[in-house]
C-alpha cells in the first residue's frame, strides 16, 4: 500500500468517526426520545388495563387541598420492575408522564422511575422518583423551574393525589437523606444537575396535601420495613459491552463494504451503491447509538 492510499484511508477513517460524532450528538438529544415514546404509549396502555382490572376507572375529579385529615392510600404490593406505577403530571413544565418501576437505566429509557423501597404515590411517607433530564424525553428537564406551591400530582390505580411543591435543592449524588423516610406523606422528585452532567442531583420535593381514592379493590399488604436509606439513581447499568461492540463492527463492515464496492463500479451503478447502502448503515447506526448509549456515564 501506498503513502498516498494510506493517507486516503485514515482520512476516511477520521471522516466516518466524525460523522458518528455528530450523529450521536442528536440521537441522545432526540433519538433517543422515540425508544421512550414508544414505550411510555405502551405503558399507558398497561396502566389503563390495570385500571380496569382494579375497578379504578371512574373519572376523579382534582381533589381540593385540605388542613384536616389527608386521605393517605393503604400500602399495597409494588408494580414489577418497568411496570407502570402512575401517571406523573407536573402543569407548570408540562409533564405528563408514565412512573415505571424502578431507576435501572433500561427502566428510566421508558419514563420516570419509582424507587424500589420507598412507598407507592399516594402512600404514608417518602415517595421518590428520579428521571432524565437531558435524554430520553428529558421528562424532568425543567425540574429546577418549580417553585414552593406548585402542584403535582399523580394518578394511580388507588386514587388521584396531589402534591405542593416544598423545596428545591442541590445535592451531591451520594447524597441520600433527601430519599429517606419521612414521617408525612412526601414525593420526592431527582435528577441531574446541572444538565448534560452527573456531577449533582437536584432534588425537588413536595407534601400531600389532597387525595381521593377510586376504591380500588387491590389488595392491602404489608411491605417489608423500607430501608433506612435509599441511593439515588444514577443510571446504572449492566456493563454489557458485546451487542455495542458487534454493532460498531457492523457499522465500519458496511462502511468498508461500501467503499470497495463503489471503487469498483462507476457511474450510475457506483451512485446507485451508495443510495441503497446510506439508509441501511444509518439503521446499523442507529442500533449501534442505541447500545452504546445505556454504556456511557450517567448524564441523563
Amino acid at each position: 500500500m501506498s503513502f498516498s492510499t494510506l493517507r486516503v484511508a485514515v482520512g476516511r477513517v477520521f471522516l466516518v468517526a466524525g460523522v458518528l460524532v455528530l450523529l450521536f450528538i442528536p440521537y441522545l438529544l432526540w433519538g433517543t426520545g422515540v425508544i421512550t415514546a414508544q414505550a411510555q404509549a405502551d405503558l399507558r396502555h398497561q396502566f389503563a388495563q390495570n385500571q380496569r382490572a382494579e375497578h379504578a376507572v371512574a373519572p376523579l375529579h382534582p381533589p381540593t387541598p385540605t388542613t384536616g385529615t389527608l386521605t393517605v392510600a393503604p400500602t399495597i404490593a409494588a408494580p414489577p420492575p418497568g411496570g407502570p406505577v402512575g401517571i406523573l403530571a407536573i402543569p407548570k413544565i408540562g409533564v405528563s408522564m408514565v412512573v415505571v418501576e424502578g431507576t435501572d437505566a433500561d427502566q428510566l429509557r421508558s419514563g420516570p422511575g419509582h424507587y424500589p423501597g420507598t412507598p407507592l404515590p399516594g402512600e404514608a411517607g417518602n415517595v421518590a422518583i428520579a428521571g432524565h433530564r437531558t435524554t430520553y424525553l428529558h421528562p424532568f428537564y425543567n425540574l429546577d423551574g418549580l417553585a414552593p406551591g406548585d402542584p403535582i400530582s399523580v394518578l394511580t390505580v388507588q386514587g388521584l393525589f396531589v402534591y405542593h411543591v416544598v423545596s428545591i435543592q442541590v445535592v451531591d449524588p451520594t447524597d441520600v437523606a433527601v430519599v429517606a423516610p419521612t414521617p408525612t406523606p412526601m414525593l420526592t422528585l431527582t435528577t441531574c444537575n446541572p444538565r448534560y452532567s452527573a456531577s449533582q442531583r437536584l432534588v425537588v420535593q413536595a407534601a400531600l396535601v389532597a387525595g381521593v381514592l377510586t376504591g380500588a379493590k387491590g389488595s392491602v399488604t404489608t411491605k417489608a420495613t423500607r430501608p433506612g436509606s435509599v441511593p439515588l439513581a444514577d443510571g446504572a447499568i449492566r456493563k454489557d459491552w458485546w451487542p455495542a461492540i458487534g454493532l460498531g463492527l457492523a457499522v465500519v463492515a458496511i462502511v468498508i463494504g461500501l467503499w470497495v464496492l463503489a471503487g469498483r463500479l462507476a457511474g450510475s451503478r457506483r451512485s446507485a451503491v451508495v443510495v441503497a447502502g446510506i439508509p441501511v448503515w444509518l439503521g446499523v447506526v442507529y442500533l449501534f447509538f442505541s447500545a452504546l448509549a445505556p454504556l456511557l456515564p450517567a448524564s441523563f
